[in-house]
């Protein structure tokens, strides 16, 4: 019985490597390096993604996970569908090649005022990796 695979675009610690990968390891079936446009910024030991089409290119991997796995992410990601306050929202975005698409956890404009924007573009060149 095939059990249906969702894309995840991930550019934090849930990251290959990262603190939070064993989150989503076990239900990793597939893994891409990509890129999807928008801005990081630094909440403290992990980072937040503002989207934005005329933004620069942020660097991360697609995970292509089973329903379980993207069940795991969204509670690491204080994600619940149909709740009005969520830590991170779940959108769906296109890979810059527009190769692949799918979803990934963003902040909202207004949640990351204050914020340092991470200039990079990159949370593991930010962090010293």
């Amino acid at each position: 019985m095939n059990h249906p695979l969702f894309r995840v675009f991930v550019y934090g610690t849930l990251l290959t490597g990262e603190s939070n990968h064993h989150v989503a390891k076990p239900y990793i079936k597939q893994m891409k390096q990509g890129k999807v446009r928008g801005w990081l910024y630094n909440v403290g030991a992990y980072p937040a993604l503002v989207l934005d089409s005329e933004a620069e290119e942020i660097i991360g991997e697609w995970f292509s996970v089973t329903e379980e796995g993207l069940k795991r992410m969204d509670w690491l990601e204080g994600y619940e569908e149909n709740r009005i306050h969520n830590d991170y929202e779940r959108v769906w975005v296109k890979d810059v090649s527009g190769d692949i698409e799918g979803f990934v956890y963003v902040y909202s404009i207004e949640k990351v005022e204050g914020l340092e924007k991470i200039e990079c573009n990159s949370w593991r060149e930010f962090k010293g990796k």
